[in-house]
């Protein structure tokens, strides 16, 4: 009986989230600072507080795997388990065996699934009937988020993305970032990959056929770096040879890599005064301190691979785009990467006052990845 009531307390909990009357929930974190969360998505509320009833984790699990298997419906799945192991509690009252209850459930559950298949409808030879389908599905699974009044807008934006995948379940060609100002609705969506860099000085702001190498390596050594480390000198001038050392040993990688055949260099970590003068001097463009979703996402859009040594260029794939261009968006500057190798890849650009950000991207994500589904 205490599981039930424990069940139960959590399905009526985030029963008040769901509807046209839904309310938000203003959650307390007990850790230092005691931050507070307001919010109305069943699987955030569940995963924050803390439960030590056995069927009452049970609840949560079911919430964190709709979560990850479906991205929508998190407070919808615990609210009908709750409801069953509501009746369940009456059947048990009356001495029924716990597996006939199962059993029954389990007729209950083929028996519904029959029905829906019966009622399916599929219009993917359609494609005006399927995109309106995308369209309500899309405005449906908005409509209980902090977007509501704009779902039209977004609604589209989420459509408009899955559709390029033609397809495809590879949600990594969707990329979205967040950039403050401007009003929601200023929100859009661009064909190509967009990276939150800004070009160097001396750096070419423009390249047609671009050939990229995307890397994950030191270009930081032109320098002589001290950790913990002594270097005991007689003169000044040993000390000017050391960093000519280190100087030519620098310009020797950089030559390896210009010898790939490219014209853009992404790279994951640092890249220091003396490569990117040599860059800019070979007409190459060098963008440095990528994060590592960012080359993650470039090198697979672009076709490339992420690559750390450079002694055998015919072994590097190489990234290709037909466009590299340095574009604004409010008052930042970034890299545009247009006509990828992967067409189906797009970026979806969110625009809002900062305290919009976070809430508008997790509703995006929640829309794009059950669109995908």
């Amino acid at each position: 009986m205490a599981s039930f009531i424990g069940a139960m307390a959590i399905a009526d909990l985030v029963k008040t989230t769901l509807g046209p009357k839904e309310m938000d929930k203003i959650l307390q974190s007990t850790g230092r600072g005691h931050s507070v969360t307001v919010t109305n998505d069943g699987a955030t509320i569940l995963k924050s507080l803390h439960i030590d009833n056995p069927a009452a984790k049970v609840l949560v699990d079911i919430s964190k795997v709709q979560d990850d298997e479906v991205g929508d419906g998190t407070t919808s799945v615990v609210v009908l388990a709750g409801e069953l192991l509501r009746e369940a509690e009456k059947l048990v009252n009356a001495k029924i065996h716990p597996m006939t209850i199962i059993a029954g459930f389990r007729m209950a559950s083929e028996c519904a699934r029959n029905v829906l298949e019966q009622k399916v409808v599929d219009n993917k030879q359609d494609a005006e009937k399927f995109r309106s389908d995308l369209m309500n599905i899309a405005r449906t699974t908005l409509s209980s988020k902090i977007l509501s009044q704009d779902k039209e807008h977004f609604a589209k934006l989420a459509v408009d993305a899955v559709m390029r995948l033609k397809g495809s379940t590879n949600l990594e060609a969707i990329q979205i970032i967040k950039k403050p100002g401007g009003s929601l609705k200023d929100s859009f969506l661009d064909e190509g990959f967009i990276l939150d860099k800004k070009i160097g000085v001396g750096q070419p702001k423009r390249i047609e056929n671009a050939k990229i190498l995307v890397a994950n390596t030191a270009m930081d050594t032109d320098k002589v770096k001290i950790y913990g480390a002594r270097v005991r000198v007689d003169s000044m001038a040993k000390v000017a040879d050391l960093e000519a050392a280190e100087k030519e040993k620098m310009r020797e990688k950089v030559q390896k890599i210009i010898s790939h055949g490219i014209n853009c260099f992404v790279n994951r970590q640092l890249i220091y005064n003396f490569p990117e003068e040599l860059f800019a001097d070979a007409g190459i463009l060098a963008i440095e301190h990528a994060d590592f979703d960012g080359i993650e996402r470039l090198g697979l859009v672009t076709g490339g691979e992420i690559a750390s040594t450079f002694d055998n260029p015919e072994s590097v794939k190489l990234g290709y785009c037909k466009l590299i261009e340095e574009i604004m968006i409010g008052e930042d500057k970034l890299i545009h990467f247009s006509g990828v190798a992967m067409g189906q890849a797009c970026t979806i650009v969110l625009r809002a006052l900062m305290y919009w950000m976070k809430l508008k991207d997790l509703c995006m994500m929640h829309c794009v990845y059950y669109l995908r589904q």
